[in-house]
Protein backbone atom coordinates (compact mmCIF):
# COMPACT_ATOMS: atom_id res chain seq x y z
CA UNK A 1 0.00 0.00 0.00
CA UNK A 2 1.53 3.39 -0.79
CA UNK A 3 1.99 6.35 1.65
CA UNK A 4 -0.76 8.20 0.29
CA UNK A 5 -3.18 5.56 0.45
CA UNK A 6 -2.09 5.09 3.77
CA UNK A 7 -2.43 8.78 4.83
CA UNK A 8 -6.04 8.83 2.94
CA UNK A 9 -6.94 5.32 5.17
CA UNK A 10 -6.05 7.34 8.59
CA UNK A 11 -7.54 10.40 7.62
CA UNK A 12 -10.70 8.47 6.90
CA UNK A 13 -10.40 5.84 10.08
CA UNK A 14 -9.78 9.21 12.29
CA UNK A 15 -13.24 11.04 10.81
CA UNK A 16 -15.10 7.72 11.35
CA UNK A 17 -14.39 6.34 14.63
CA UNK A 18 -17.05 4.05 14.95
CA UNK A 19 -15.45 2.07 12.02
CA UNK A 20 -12.14 2.71 13.52
CA UNK A 21 -10.91 -0.65 15.29
CA UNK A 22 -9.23 1.12 18.02
CA UNK A 23 -10.31 1.76 21.00
CA UNK A 24 -10.51 5.33 21.71
CA UNK A 25 -9.04 6.68 25.50
CA UNK A 26 -8.07 10.02 26.46
CA UNK A 27 -4.31 10.96 27.08
CA UNK A 28 -4.93 11.62 30.98
CA UNK A 29 -6.60 7.71 30.97
CA UNK A 30 -3.49 6.05 29.20
CA UNK A 31 -1.37 8.67 31.94
CA UNK A 32 -3.44 6.58 34.98
CA UNK A 33 -3.13 2.97 33.92
CA UNK A 34 0.58 3.50 32.41
CA UNK A 35 1.36 4.39 36.46
CA UNK A 36 -0.85 2.00 37.88
CA UNK A 37 1.23 -0.49 35.15
CA UNK A 38 4.48 0.96 36.55
CA UNK A 39 3.73 0.76 40.28
CA UNK A 40 2.24 -3.01 40.41
CA UNK A 41 4.91 -4.45 37.52
CA UNK A 42 8.37 -3.00 37.87
CA UNK A 43 8.36 -2.07 41.07
CA UNK A 44 8.48 -5.23 42.50
CA UNK A 45 12.59 -4.55 43.85
CA UNK A 46 11.47 -1.48 45.34
CA UNK A 47 9.15 -2.44 47.45
CA UNK A 48 10.55 -5.97 48.00
CA UNK A 49 13.10 -3.73 50.10
CA UNK A 50 10.63 -1.40 51.66
CA UNK A 51 9.15 -4.34 53.04
CA UNK A 52 11.90 -5.93 54.32
CA UNK A 53 12.71 -3.05 56.41
CA UNK A 54 9.35 -2.49 57.26
CA UNK A 55 8.45 -4.06 60.89
CA UNK A 56 5.58 -4.82 62.87
CA UNK A 57 5.82 -2.08 65.13
CA UNK A 58 5.45 0.61 62.42
CA UNK A 59 1.81 -0.88 61.73
CA UNK A 60 0.25 -3.08 59.25
CA UNK A 61 1.98 -4.09 56.25
CA UNK A 62 -1.21 -4.51 53.70
CA UNK A 63 -1.49 -0.61 54.71
CA UNK A 64 2.46 0.44 53.93
CA UNK A 65 2.38 -1.70 50.75
CA UNK A 66 -1.26 0.24 49.70
CA UNK A 67 0.09 3.36 50.66
CA UNK A 68 3.71 2.99 48.64
CA UNK A 69 1.72 1.32 45.56
CA UNK A 70 -0.48 4.76 45.52
CA UNK A 71 1.97 6.93 46.21
CA UNK A 72 4.44 4.95 42.71
CA UNK A 73 1.33 5.36 40.64
CA UNK A 74 0.57 8.71 41.47
CA UNK A 75 4.16 10.00 41.48
CA UNK A 76 4.74 8.61 37.89
CA UNK A 77 1.66 10.38 37.21
CA UNK A 78 2.62 13.60 38.27
CA UNK A 79 6.18 13.31 36.22
CA UNK A 80 4.48 12.15 33.03
CA UNK A 81 1.56 14.64 33.15
CA UNK A 82 4.14 17.51 33.02
CA UNK A 83 5.67 16.77 29.69
CA UNK A 84 3.07 14.29 27.41
CA UNK A 85 0.33 15.83 24.83
CA UNK A 86 -2.62 13.70 22.98
CA UNK A 87 0.49 13.27 19.92
CA UNK A 88 3.24 12.63 22.37
CA UNK A 89 1.62 10.45 24.85
CA UNK A 90 1.86 6.82 23.28
CA UNK A 91 5.68 7.20 22.24
CA UNK A 92 6.90 8.86 25.54
CA UNK A 93 4.65 6.39 27.77
CA UNK A 94 6.23 3.27 25.11
CA UNK A 95 9.17 4.70 25.63
CA UNK A 96 9.59 4.95 29.41
CA UNK A 97 7.93 1.24 29.46
CA UNK A 98 10.76 -0.12 27.46
CA UNK A 99 13.04 1.57 29.87
CA UNK A 100 11.37 0.01 33.04
CA UNK A 101 11.17 -3.16 31.72
CA UNK A 102 15.14 -3.10 30.95
CA UNK A 103 16.04 -1.86 34.78
CA UNK A 104 13.52 -4.14 35.92
CA UNK A 105 15.73 -7.29 34.44
CA UNK A 106 19.22 -6.10 35.37
CA UNK A 107 17.71 -5.07 38.90
CA UNK A 108 16.49 -8.58 39.59
CA UNK A 109 18.92 -10.26 37.76
CA UNK A 110 22.48 -8.58 39.08
CA UNK A 111 21.09 -6.40 41.93
CA UNK A 112 22.22 -3.29 40.55
CA UNK A 113 21.10 -0.25 41.53
CA UNK A 114 19.81 2.60 38.73
CA UNK A 115 21.70 5.24 39.57
CA UNK A 116 23.54 8.31 37.58
CA UNK A 117 26.66 6.23 38.05
CA UNK A 118 25.31 2.72 37.11
CA UNK A 119 23.53 4.97 34.13
CA UNK A 120 26.75 6.64 33.15
CA UNK A 121 28.12 2.82 32.65
CA UNK A 122 25.52 1.76 30.86
CA UNK A 123 25.35 4.55 28.29
CA UNK A 124 29.33 3.97 27.90
CA UNK A 125 28.87 0.63 27.42
CA UNK A 126 30.30 -1.02 24.00
CA UNK A 127 28.72 -3.23 21.64
CA UNK A 128 30.76 -5.77 22.17
CA UNK A 129 30.10 -5.29 26.48
CA UNK A 130 26.59 -4.74 25.19
CA UNK A 131 25.89 -8.16 23.44
CA UNK A 132 27.22 -9.81 26.32
CA UNK A 133 24.71 -8.36 28.26
CA UNK A 134 21.68 -9.84 25.44
CA UNK A 135 20.35 -13.41 26.89
CA UNK A 136 16.93 -14.95 26.56
CA UNK A 137 15.80 -14.08 29.98
CA UNK A 138 16.09 -10.28 28.90
CA UNK A 139 14.02 -11.20 25.74
CA UNK A 140 11.35 -12.78 27.80
CA UNK A 141 11.10 -9.68 30.56
CA UNK A 142 11.43 -7.11 27.77
CA UNK A 143 8.29 -9.32 26.59
CA UNK A 144 6.30 -9.95 29.48
CA UNK A 145 6.57 -6.02 30.64
CA UNK A 146 7.17 -3.84 27.72
CA UNK A 147 6.07 -6.02 24.69
CA UNK A 148 2.43 -7.15 25.94
CA UNK A 149 1.80 -3.42 26.92
CA UNK A 150 3.55 -1.40 24.29
CA UNK A 151 1.51 -3.07 21.83
CA UNK A 152 -2.21 -2.37 23.85
CA UNK A 153 -0.82 0.77 23.71
CA UNK A 154 -0.12 0.95 20.07
CA UNK A 155 -4.20 -0.12 19.40
CA UNK A 156 -5.52 2.94 21.32
CA UNK A 157 -6.21 5.89 19.84
CA UNK A 158 -6.46 9.39 21.43
CA UNK A 159 -8.55 11.76 19.93
CA UNK A 160 -8.02 15.16 19.34
CA UNK A 161 -10.10 17.86 21.94
CA UNK A 162 -9.96 21.59 22.41
CA UNK A 163 -7.25 22.58 24.23
CA UNK A 164 -9.22 24.21 26.84
CA UNK A 165 -11.04 20.75 27.35
CA UNK A 166 -7.72 19.25 27.36
CA UNK A 167 -6.23 21.36 30.17
CA UNK A 168 -8.51 21.53 32.21
CA UNK A 169 -8.54 17.05 31.91
CA UNK A 170 -4.96 17.78 32.32
CA UNK A 171 -5.43 19.91 35.86
CA UNK A 172 -8.11 17.61 37.33
CA UNK A 173 -5.41 14.61 36.68
CA UNK A 174 -2.81 16.49 38.10
CA UNK A 175 -4.86 17.59 41.42
CA UNK A 176 -5.78 14.24 41.87
CA UNK A 177 -2.78 12.21 41.90
CA UNK A 178 -1.24 15.23 43.91
CA UNK A 179 -3.76 14.98 46.59
CA UNK A 180 -3.15 11.07 46.87
CA UNK A 181 0.64 11.17 46.74
CA UNK A 182 0.25 13.50 49.83
CA UNK A 183 -2.62 11.52 51.04
CA UNK A 184 -0.16 8.40 51.26
CA UNK A 185 2.53 9.97 52.51
CA UNK A 186 0.73 11.02 55.58
CA UNK A 187 -0.65 8.36 55.86
CA UNK A 188 2.67 6.05 56.30
CA UNK A 189 4.72 8.76 56.95
CA UNK A 190 6.47 7.80 59.90
CA UNK A 191 7.65 4.19 58.29
CA UNK A 192 8.42 5.28 55.33
CA UNK A 193 10.14 8.50 56.55
CA UNK A 194 12.71 5.93 58.58
CA UNK A 195 13.19 4.09 55.65
CA UNK A 196 14.34 6.37 52.92
CA UNK A 197 16.17 8.48 55.56
CA UNK A 198 18.08 5.17 56.29
CA UNK A 199 18.68 3.85 52.76
CA UNK A 200 19.04 6.61 50.67
CA UNK A 201 19.79 4.14 47.84
CA UNK A 202 16.19 2.96 47.77
CA UNK A 203 14.55 5.72 45.99
CA UNK A 204 17.05 4.73 42.59
CA UNK A 205 14.86 1.44 42.67
CA UNK A 206 12.01 4.04 41.55
CA UNK A 207 10.97 2.54 38.06
CA UNK A 208 10.90 4.60 35.63
CA UNK A 209 11.33 7.54 37.98
CA UNK A 210 15.00 6.46 38.48
CA UNK A 211 15.78 6.54 34.87
CA UNK A 212 14.13 9.57 34.28
CA UNK A 213 16.56 11.35 37.17
CA UNK A 214 19.31 9.22 36.42
CA UNK A 215 19.68 10.29 33.08
CA UNK A 216 18.91 13.88 33.49
CA UNK A 217 21.80 14.15 36.02
CA UNK A 218 24.04 12.18 33.68
CA UNK A 219 23.19 14.60 31.02
CA UNK A 220 23.91 17.95 32.56
CA UNK A 221 27.02 16.41 34.01
CA UNK A 222 28.30 15.70 30.48
CA UNK A 223 27.03 19.12 29.20
CA UNK A 224 28.78 20.85 31.99
CA UNK A 225 31.88 19.59 30.85
CA UNK A 226 31.41 19.84 27.93
CA UNK A 227 31.57 23.49 28.01
CA UNK A 228 34.51 24.06 29.95
CA UNK A 229 38.20 22.56 29.16
CA UNK A 230 40.08 20.55 31.83
CA UNK A 231 41.31 22.49 34.73
CA UNK A 232 45.20 22.15 34.41
CA UNK A 233 46.67 20.89 37.85
CA UNK A 234 49.92 20.55 39.05
CA UNK A 235 51.38 23.63 36.76
CA UNK A 236 54.75 23.26 39.06
CA UNK A 237 55.54 19.72 37.76
CA UNK A 238 59.11 19.09 37.62
CA UNK A 239 62.20 16.25 37.37
CA UNK A 240 63.45 15.69 40.80
CA UNK A 241 67.03 15.50 41.24
CA UNK A 242 67.68 11.59 40.63
CA UNK A 243 67.03 12.53 36.52
CA UNK A 244 70.26 14.07 36.50
CA UNK A 245 72.08 11.36 38.05
CA UNK A 246 70.43 8.24 36.16
CA UNK A 247 72.76 6.20 33.88
CA UNK A 248 69.58 4.17 31.96
CA UNK A 249 66.45 4.66 30.87
CA UNK A 250 63.52 4.29 33.16
CA UNK A 251 60.11 2.95 32.94
CA UNK A 252 56.76 2.55 35.22
CA UNK A 253 54.55 0.34 33.51
CA UNK A 254 50.72 0.76 35.13
CA UNK A 255 48.22 -1.58 35.14
CA UNK A 256 44.91 -1.26 35.71
CA UNK A 257 43.22 -4.41 36.29
CA UNK A 258 39.46 -4.52 35.57
CA UNK A 259 36.80 -6.27 38.12
CA UNK A 260 39.32 -8.23 39.78
CA UNK A 261 38.36 -8.62 43.45
CA UNK A 262 40.53 -9.34 46.00
CA UNK A 263 39.01 -11.88 47.54
CA UNK A 264 39.65 -14.36 45.08
CA UNK A 265 43.31 -13.16 45.00
CA UNK A 266 45.26 -15.69 45.22
CA UNK A 267 48.18 -13.57 46.62
CA UNK A 268 46.01 -12.84 49.66
CA UNK A 269 45.48 -15.67 50.86
CA UNK A 270 42.65 -17.09 48.72
CA UNK A 271 41.88 -20.83 49.45
CA UNK A 272 42.18 -21.59 45.80
CA UNK A 273 45.96 -20.83 44.12
CA UNK A 274 44.56 -18.64 41.52
CA UNK A 275 48.56 -16.21 41.09
CA UNK A 276 50.66 -19.48 40.64
CA UNK A 277 53.00 -17.42 38.31
CA UNK A 278 53.11 -14.25 40.55
CA UNK A 279 53.62 -16.46 43.83
CA UNK A 280 56.96 -17.64 42.03
CA UNK A 281 58.03 -13.85 41.52
CA UNK A 282 59.62 -11.45 43.91
CA UNK A 283 56.26 -9.03 44.03
CA UNK A 284 55.13 -7.26 46.75
CA UNK A 285 51.26 -7.90 47.35
CA UNK A 286 49.07 -5.91 49.07
CA UNK A 287 46.64 -7.33 50.71
CA UNK A 288 43.97 -4.72 52.15
CA UNK A 289 43.52 -2.61 49.07
CA UNK A 290 39.99 -0.32 48.92
CA UNK A 291 38.90 0.74 45.52
CA UNK A 292 37.84 4.37 44.92
CA UNK A 293 34.11 3.24 43.55
CA UNK A 294 32.67 0.05 41.86
CA UNK A 295 32.65 0.58 38.56
CA UNK A 296 34.92 2.02 36.24
CA UNK A 297 33.66 5.28 35.22
CA UNK A 298 34.08 6.00 39.18
CA UNK A 299 37.03 4.27 40.12
CA UNK A 300 39.42 5.19 36.99
CA UNK A 301 38.99 8.98 37.17
CA UNK A 302 38.93 8.84 41.00
CA UNK A 303 42.34 6.75 41.27
CA UNK A 304 44.41 9.02 39.00
CA UNK A 305 43.00 11.99 40.97
CA UNK A 306 45.43 14.10 43.65
CA UNK A 307 42.09 14.34 46.04
CA UNK A 308 40.49 10.55 45.33
CA UNK A 309 37.43 8.73 47.83
CA UNK A 310 38.96 10.76 50.63
CA UNK A 311 37.46 14.37 49.78
CA UNK A 312 35.37 12.91 46.76
CA UNK A 313 33.96 15.46 44.18
CA UNK A 314 33.01 13.65 41.08
CA UNK A 315 32.44 17.43 39.42
CA UNK A 316 35.72 18.30 40.47
CA UNK A 317 37.82 15.45 38.89
CA UNK A 318 36.08 15.09 36.06
CA UNK A 319 36.63 18.64 35.51
CA UNK A 320 40.29 18.46 35.99
CA UNK A 321 43.37 16.78 34.20
CA UNK A 322 44.97 13.45 35.86
CA UNK A 323 48.31 11.87 37.40
CA UNK A 324 49.09 11.46 33.60
CA UNK A 325 48.81 15.12 32.81
CA UNK A 326 51.11 16.17 35.76
CA UNK A 327 53.97 13.31 34.66
CA UNK A 328 53.96 14.55 31.26
CA UNK A 329 54.32 18.49 32.15
CA UNK A 330 57.56 17.40 34.05
CA UNK A 331 59.14 15.62 31.06
CA UNK A 332 57.50 11.94 31.35
CA UNK A 333 56.91 10.33 28.15
CA UNK A 334 52.85 8.96 28.89
CA UNK A 335 51.05 6.25 26.88
CA UNK A 336 48.17 5.04 27.85
CA UNK A 337 47.32 1.53 26.04
CA UNK A 338 43.97 0.07 26.19
CA UNK A 339 42.15 -3.27 25.80
CA UNK A 340 38.52 -2.19 27.24
CA UNK A 341 36.45 1.10 27.55
CA UNK A 342 38.34 3.77 27.11
CA UNK A 343 40.19 5.55 30.00
CA UNK A 344 37.40 7.88 30.82
CA UNK A 345 39.06 11.57 30.40
CA UNK A 346 42.13 10.09 32.41
CA UNK A 347 44.63 10.09 29.26
CA UNK A 348 42.38 12.82 27.40
CA UNK A 349 44.99 14.37 24.43
CA UNK A 350 47.94 11.99 25.57
CA UNK A 351 49.14 8.91 23.17
CA UNK A 352 46.67 6.50 23.10
CA UNK A 353 47.05 3.26 21.19
CA UNK A 354 44.13 0.58 21.73
CA UNK A 355 44.88 -3.29 21.57
CA UNK A 356 43.76 -5.20 18.30
CA UNK A 357 44.18 -7.65 15.73
CA UNK A 358 46.96 -5.57 14.45
CA UNK A 359 48.68 -4.67 17.58
CA UNK A 360 47.62 -8.34 19.26
CA UNK A 361 47.74 -10.83 16.23
CA UNK A 362 46.37 -14.11 16.89
CA UNK A 363 44.74 -13.04 20.23
CA UNK A 364 41.83 -11.41 19.14
CA UNK A 365 38.38 -13.15 18.51
CA UNK A 366 35.90 -11.04 16.77
CA UNK A 367 36.02 -7.60 18.50
CA UNK A 368 37.60 -8.81 21.56
CA UNK A 369 41.29 -9.80 22.44
CA UNK A 370 42.64 -11.00 25.13
CA UNK A 371 44.66 -9.12 27.49
CA UNK A 372 48.10 -10.42 25.89
CA UNK A 373 47.89 -8.17 22.82
CA UNK A 374 48.69 -4.99 25.99
CA UNK A 375 51.89 -6.17 25.99
CA UNK A 376 52.18 -6.80 21.82
CA UNK A 377 55.77 -4.72 21.03
CA UNK A 378 57.00 -4.42 24.45
CA UNK A 379 60.37 -5.92 23.63
CA UNK A 380 60.99 -3.26 21.18
CA UNK A 381 60.16 -0.31 23.15
CA UNK A 382 62.59 -1.30 25.86
CA UNK A 383 65.46 -1.85 23.15
CA UNK A 384 64.52 1.31 22.20
CA UNK A 385 63.79 3.14 25.48
CA UNK A 386 65.09 6.45 26.14
CA UNK A 387 64.15 8.74 29.40
CA UNK A 388 62.02 8.47 31.62
CA UNK A 389 58.61 6.96 30.32
CA UNK A 390 54.99 5.64 31.83
CA UNK A 391 52.79 2.93 30.11
CA UNK A 392 49.35 2.32 31.35
CA UNK A 393 47.73 -0.67 30.54
CA UNK A 394 44.09 -0.66 30.87
CA UNK A 395 43.32 -4.34 30.97
CA UNK A 396 40.22 -6.50 30.42
CA UNK A 397 40.16 -8.36 33.13
CA UNK A 398 37.43 -10.13 34.30
CA UNK A 399 34.74 -7.86 33.23
CA UNK A 400 31.18 -9.97 33.73
CA UNK A 401 28.75 -11.28 32.98
CA UNK A 402 30.94 -13.33 30.29
CA UNK A 403 33.76 -13.93 32.69
CA UNK A 404 34.38 -17.03 30.17
CA UNK A 405 35.36 -15.03 26.78
CA UNK A 406 37.80 -13.42 29.17
CA UNK A 407 40.76 -16.46 29.07
CA UNK A 408 42.11 -18.72 26.37
CA UNK A 409 41.26 -22.22 26.56
CA UNK A 410 44.19 -23.19 28.51
CA UNK A 411 43.38 -21.36 31.23
CA UNK A 412 40.54 -23.17 32.08
CA UNK A 413 41.57 -25.07 35.18
CA UNK A 414 38.77 -24.69 37.22
CA UNK A 415 35.67 -27.04 36.02
CA UNK A 416 32.76 -26.54 35.25
CA UNK A 417 32.88 -22.66 34.41
CA UNK A 418 29.85 -21.05 33.24
CA UNK A 419 30.33 -20.88 29.54
CA UNK A 420 26.76 -18.17 28.90
CA UNK A 421 26.68 -14.80 29.11
CA UNK A 422 23.32 -15.11 31.08
CA UNK A 423 24.74 -16.05 34.58
CA UNK A 424 21.03 -17.09 35.62
CA UNK A 425 21.60 -20.14 33.80
CA UNK A 426 24.92 -21.19 35.96
CA UNK A 427 25.23 -22.74 39.19
CA UNK A 428 27.03 -20.56 41.40
CA UNK A 429 30.16 -22.75 41.41
CA UNK A 430 30.19 -22.33 37.59
CA UNK A 431 29.97 -18.68 38.17
CA UNK A 432 33.38 -19.00 40.51
CA UNK A 433 35.18 -21.36 38.04
CA UNK A 434 34.53 -19.34 35.09
CA UNK A 435 36.00 -16.30 37.14
CA UNK A 436 38.97 -17.59 38.90
CA UNK A 437 40.02 -18.71 35.68
CA UNK A 438 40.05 -15.36 34.50
CA UNK A 439 42.02 -14.47 37.33
CA UNK A 440 44.45 -17.45 36.35
CA UNK A 441 44.69 -15.39 32.65
CA UNK A 442 45.61 -12.43 34.68
CA UNK A 443 48.40 -13.96 36.50
CA UNK A 444 49.61 -15.23 33.56
CA UNK A 445 49.53 -12.04 31.70
CA UNK A 446 51.22 -9.89 35.14
CA UNK A 447 54.13 -12.55 35.51
CA UNK A 448 54.52 -12.82 31.69
CA UNK A 449 54.85 -8.43 31.74
CA UNK A 450 57.27 -8.71 34.66
CA UNK A 451 59.70 -11.16 32.62
CA UNK A 452 59.76 -8.96 30.05
CA UNK A 453 60.81 -6.21 31.91
CA UNK A 454 63.42 -8.61 34.06
CA UNK A 455 64.49 -9.70 30.82
CA UNK A 456 65.87 -6.28 29.76
CA UNK A 457 66.88 -4.78 33.27
CA UNK A 458 70.38 -4.68 32.86
CA UNK A 459 69.68 -1.77 30.05
CA UNK A 460 66.13 -0.46 31.68
CA UNK A 461 65.31 0.63 34.97
CA UNK A 462 61.61 -0.34 35.44
CA UNK A 463 58.74 -1.30 37.64
CA UNK A 464 55.26 -2.39 37.41
CA UNK A 465 52.29 -1.36 39.76
CA UNK A 466 49.12 -3.17 39.21
CA UNK A 467 45.67 -2.40 40.76
CA UNK A 468 42.22 -3.61 40.06
CA UNK A 469 39.91 -0.68 39.50
CA UNK A 470 37.02 -2.30 41.47
CA UNK A 471 35.66 -5.27 42.61
CA UNK A 472 32.57 -8.01 41.82
CA UNK A 473 29.86 -9.42 43.34
CA UNK A 474 29.01 -13.17 42.34
CA UNK A 475 26.30 -14.40 44.24
CA UNK A 476 26.94 -13.45 47.70
CA UNK A 477 23.24 -11.79 49.27
CA UNK A 478 22.01 -11.88 45.71
CA UNK A 479 24.35 -9.74 44.35
CA UNK A 480 25.95 -9.54 40.83
CA UNK A 481 28.16 -7.98 38.63
CA UNK A 482 29.40 -4.63 40.64
CA UNK A 483 28.29 -0.86 40.56
CA UNK A 484 26.83 -1.05 43.76
CA UNK A 485 26.62 3.00 45.54
CA UNK A 486 29.45 3.31 47.36
CA UNK A 487 27.39 3.61 50.78
CA UNK A 488 25.54 -0.23 50.11
CA UNK A 489 28.65 -1.37 48.37
CA UNK A 490 29.59 -4.85 50.03
CA UNK A 491 32.95 -5.70 50.32
CA UNK A 492 32.93 -7.40 47.48
CA UNK A 493 33.00 -5.21 45.48
CA UNK A 494 35.36 -2.57 46.92
CA UNK A 495 38.18 -4.48 47.97
CA UNK A 496 40.93 -4.91 45.09
CA UNK A 497 44.53 -6.52 44.90
CA UNK A 498 47.60 -4.20 44.30
CA UNK A 499 50.92 -5.65 43.99
CA UNK A 500 54.11 -3.86 42.96
CA UNK A 501 57.52 -4.82 41.19
CA UNK A 502 60.77 -3.47 40.32
CA UNK A 503 63.99 -4.38 39.07
CA UNK A 504 67.29 -4.46 41.06
CA UNK A 505 67.97 -1.08 39.03
CA UNK A 506 64.93 0.58 39.38
CA UNK A 507 65.06 -0.18 43.52
CA UNK A 508 68.47 1.09 43.88
CA UNK A 509 68.71 4.01 41.77
CA UNK A 510 65.56 5.17 44.05
CA UNK A 511 67.00 3.59 47.39
CA UNK A 512 63.73 1.36 47.59
CA UNK A 513 64.39 -0.68 51.15
CA UNK A 514 62.29 -3.50 50.26
CA UNK A 515 61.83 -5.13 54.11
CA UNK A 516 60.48 -1.53 54.77
CA UNK A 517 57.96 -2.31 51.75
CA UNK A 518 56.98 -5.63 53.22
CA UNK A 519 55.96 -4.17 56.51
CA UNK A 520 53.69 -1.32 54.58
CA UNK A 521 52.20 -3.75 52.36
CA UNK A 522 50.84 -5.57 55.30
CA UNK A 523 49.12 -2.35 56.08
CA UNK A 524 45.77 -1.11 54.55
CA UNK A 525 45.52 1.27 51.10
CA UNK A 526 43.68 2.38 48.89
CA UNK A 527 43.45 4.02 45.26
CA UNK A 528 44.03 7.27 47.15
CA UNK A 529 47.21 6.03 47.50
CA UNK A 530 47.74 5.69 43.37
CA UNK A 531 48.90 8.98 42.50
CA UNK A 532 51.63 10.53 45.09
CA UNK A 533 52.71 6.81 45.06
CA UNK A 534 53.60 7.34 41.55
CA UNK A 535 55.20 10.69 41.78
CA UNK A 536 57.83 9.46 44.38
CA UNK A 537 58.61 6.10 42.47
CA UNK A 538 59.05 8.72 39.37
CA UNK A 539 60.92 11.67 41.66
CA UNK A 540 57.95 14.31 40.03
CA UNK A 541 58.09 17.03 42.32
CA UNK A 542 54.80 19.22 42.79
CA UNK A 543 53.09 20.72 45.33
CA UNK A 544 50.48 18.74 44.85
CA UNK A 545 52.57 15.73 46.34
CA UNK A 546 51.17 14.31 49.70
CA UNK A 547 54.42 12.24 51.17
CA UNK A 548 52.09 10.88 53.71
CA UNK A 549 49.84 9.05 50.82
CA UNK A 550 53.29 7.56 49.25
CA UNK A 551 53.42 3.89 49.63
CA UNK A 552 57.19 4.31 49.59
CA UNK A 553 57.73 7.05 51.78
CA UNK A 554 60.00 6.42 54.36
CA UNK A 555 61.07 3.01 52.77
CA UNK A 556 63.52 5.39 50.08
CA UNK A 557 66.90 6.54 51.11
CA UNK A 558 65.87 9.31 48.98
CA UNK A 559 62.42 10.44 49.49
CA UNK A 560 60.91 12.48 47.26
CA UNK A 561 59.66 15.47 49.10
CA UNK A 562 57.80 18.50 47.49
CA UNK A 563 59.16 21.92 46.59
Amino acid sequence: MSELSLRREGSWRASNPVLDPRFAVTSEQLIVAAGLFWALAVNQPFLAAAMRLHTSAQGSSWAFVLSLGLMLASLHMLLVGLVCTSRTVKPILALLTLVAAFALHFTQAYGVVLDPSMLRNALHTDLAEARELLSWRLALDLLLYSGLPIALLAFARVPARPWRAALLCRARLMGVALAVFVGALLWQFQPLASAMRNHKEMRYLITPANALWSLGAVLAADAHGVTRARRPIGLDAAPGPSWSAQTKPRLLVVVVGETVRGANWGLNGYARQTTPRLAQRPVLNFADVSACGTSTEVSLPCMFAPVGRRDYDESRIRDSESLLHVLARAGVAVQWRDNQSGCKGVCEGLPTEWVSAATGPGLCQGDRCWDEGLLHGLDLRLQQMQGVQVLVLHMLGNHGPSYFRRYPAAFERFTPACHDDDLGRCSTEQIVNAYDNAVLYTDHVLARLIGTLDAHASKVDSAMLFVSDHGESLGERGLFLHGMPNAIAPREQTQVPMLMWWSAGFGQSGGIDRPCMQRRAAQPAQHDHLFHTVLGLLDVRTALYEPQLDLTQGCRNTPAEAL
